[in-house]
């Protein structure tokens, strides 16, 4: 194996869940973002270690432990299992579980509280205050919406007792400094400042206990015996108690380089809660808080309490797992909400998996069979470089694109800057055209170069995407002919160009993503040229006909269109770079991959018209009879854009 870097430990952690209902799609994302940064860093050869689990104490429990006539212990065995088990299902690798029942976990919740009991940061005061049963806190009133708690949509109730306090309005100036001096404390920006408009008010000092003539469903304070912890002065201490703090290896290798995912719903506890807590308790800040949106569905929020969750399992089981998990960090800008369908994610499947990388594949490893029995070719460098047919450069430009984006959490670009390779690559082979390069075995060296330079770019998309889709990864290196051994994933490897060996045997292929089909919509059709009948049109004169620009083309790419059974979105070069989008009704008698470097004669000057959403700026002529169409074409090659009269 290689040597580990100089860079420095990374540990991950997502908030810890709550067990009063079932795991869901929001659940589902935040877990395997965590997944996907702490694969990703691994990538970078560093040590890593990943946290999740869940959060069990408090009101909620109860009440729901309460409902199914069950004990709050039997009742959060139950659900914390149903996340437990879930992970490893979406191929997600975390080193640890940690319940707040656990052992390990309540001892490091008694330490901490004697320490800043001792230190004189808690006291015993009465309270009147608003209460959420829900969100398990007392709210302002300026922090309601009509009165009512934002996230449940309920008023809460006006409750009068004695507690114990934390004095955090002490820290409030402290933490205003340090989010101030440390601009990645918080990201994304808006989160931080978010968090600095509200420390604009005066902080209050925070209830840290429920008496337990209310709630016993709890940890017992330990210096008082009649009162348990508030849950979120438990449940965010998961951070440091699954480490052994304070005393174990673990915790003094990872701490110092802890980076928090959390949904921006539990900003404020995580933002003014948490680091307050730690500064009191003497233990150092984490590096940063990493907040991500809400997936949304219709006009609000997906959410246990309002009931409008989608089930992970079932949408995994439908759409395959590394689908999944590309769909949720393709369509997710991390900090900006995202509307959930699964329509997107068949949209998702049919464009980006199916048409740009699956195509792809399969044709490389076809053409491969087809000139070279199956094996990488050698590739002479001078003529790569004589005749411009080296991937390097735009190989190099998309790892580092990729790995900015990942550093920052922005999954989304670090996959744009893939699949902006992946299209560069389709490109490679119009613009190449290995098929004319074979027929003269004089240009063997050429053809030769293309292929190594396709099939090199494909082992460095394979290794990109494996934080993403480990499972695709592996899928693609093998039928490459790589070796699965563990430095084929390290980052500087990936880069590495020219890894593939000359002479090792490629595994043919049918499809790396399938498409889905899905039922055509009943939405008027498009009126297509190519739908003539047979009998002849009325005469017209020469002025009626030279009205119409009819110009070449040449297909560059071709997709589906979802819910469309027969139309085909073609992307077309008219020449000097123009690009043109045409919807054409072709997809009974022609695949996306047999259009691609075709030639078509299009009507250039026809009015753009959206056809099934999308824009249409033109038409492709084609005859049709009884079975099927075929694209009018020439027979020589023509540059693209010259008129047609």
């Amino acid at each position: 194996m290689t040597a580990l870097t100089k860079e420095k430990p990374f540990y991950i952690t997502t908030p810890i869940y709550y067990v009063n209902a079932k795991p869901h799609l929001g659940h589902a994302y935040t877990t395997i973002a965590a997944d996907v940064a702490r694969r990703y860093h691994a990538m970078k050869n560093v040590p890593t270690y990943f946290l999740t689990g869940t959060d069990e104490h408090g009101d909620k429990i109860a009440e729901a432990a309460k409902n199914e006539q069950m004990s709050p212990k039997e009742y959060a065995d139950r659900i914390s299992s149903l996340f437990k088990d879930l992970w490893p299902q979406l191929d997600i690798r975390n080193d640890d579980f940690i319940r707040t029942t656990d052992e390990r976990h309540k001892n490091v919740v008694a330490q901490v509280l004697s320490n800043i009991y001792e230190k004189g940061d808690i006291y015993y005061s009465e309270y009147e205050g608003l209460y959420c049963v829900g969100c398990e806190r007392f709210y302002q009133e300026r922090e309601l919406v009509d009165g009512k708690c934002p996230d449940h949509l309920k008023e809460p109730q006006r409750i009068k007792e004695s507690n114990y306090f934390f004095k955090m309005s002490a820290y409030q100036d402290w933490l205003i400094d340090h989010i101030n001096q440390h601009p990645d404390f918080i990201r994304p920006k808006q989160y931080r400042n978010e968090v600095l408009s509200f420390l604009k008010e005066p902080l209050e000092d925070l209830c840290i206990s429920r008496p337990k003539t209310r709630l016993t469903w709890g940890i017992t304070l330990p210096f008082d015996d009649k009162f348990v912890t508030y849950v979120w002065f438990d449940a965010l201490l998961n951070y440091v108690s699954a480490l052994g703090f304070p005393d174990d290896e673990k915790f003094r290798t990872f701490w110092p380089h802890v980076q928090h995912i959390i949904a921006k719903d539990i900003l404020k506890t995580h933002a003014i809660y948490w680091p307050t807590m730690l500064k009191a308790a003497g233990i150092p800040l984490f590096q940063s808080l990493n907040v991500h949106g809400f997936w949304n569905m219709g006009d609000s929020k997906m959410s246990k309490s309002l009931g409008n969750v989608a089930n992970p399992l079932t949408l995994k089981d439908t759409y395959g797992v590394d689908a999944y998990r590309f769909f949720l960090m393709r369509d997710m800008v991390f900090g900006l909400d995202s509307n959930f369908s699964e329509e997107s994610i068949i949209q998702r499947i049919n464009t980006d998996l199916a048409n740009d990388l699956g195509n792809l594949f399969s044709r490389v490893l076809a053409m491969s069979f087809k000139y070279f029995d199956g094996r990488v070719p050698e590739s002479d460098p001078h003529v790569e470089e004589e005749f411009d047919l080296s991937l390097e450069k735009e190989a190099m430009d998309a790892v580092d694109d990729y790995s900015e984006s990942m550093d920052t959490f922005a999954f989304h670009k670090g996959l744009a800057a893939v699949f902006k390779f992946i299209s560069r690559m389709n490109k490679f082979i119009d613009e190449k055209a290995p098929w004319d390069l074979a027929k003269d075995p004089a240009l063997k060296p050429r053809l030769q170069a293309v292929m190594v330079n396709l099939l090199e770019g494909l082992r460095l998309v394979s290794g990109l995407l494996y934080p993403i889709m480990p499972g695709t990864s592996k899928t693609m290196q093998t039928h490459l002919g790589v070796d699965a051994d563990p430095d084929y994933y390290l980052l500087e490897h990936v880069r590495a160009w020219k890894q593939l060996v000359p002479g090792s045997e490629l595994k043919k292929i049918k499809a790396l993503f399938p498409r889905i089909e899905v039922k055509e919509s009943k939405q008027p059709e498009p009126v297509q040229v190519t739908g003539l009948k047979p009998e002849l049109k009325p005469e017209i004169t020469f002025d009626d006909f030279s009205k119409l620009d009819l110009r070449t083309a040449t297909v560059i790419h071709a997709e589906a269109i979802p819910k469309a059974e027969k139309l085909l979105k073609v992307t077309v070069d008219m020449g000097e770079g123009r690009e043109r989008t045409i919807v054409a009704g072709i997809s009974k008698s022609y695949s996306p991959e047999e259009l691609i470097g075709k030639q078509v004669i299009l009507v250039a000057n026809l009015k753009p018209v959206k056809l099934m959403g999308q824009l249409s700026e033109g038409m492709i002529l084609a005859a049709s009879d009884k079975k099927g169409f075929v694209v009018a074409s020439f027979d020589t090659k023509v540059k693209a854009g010259t008129p047609v009269k």
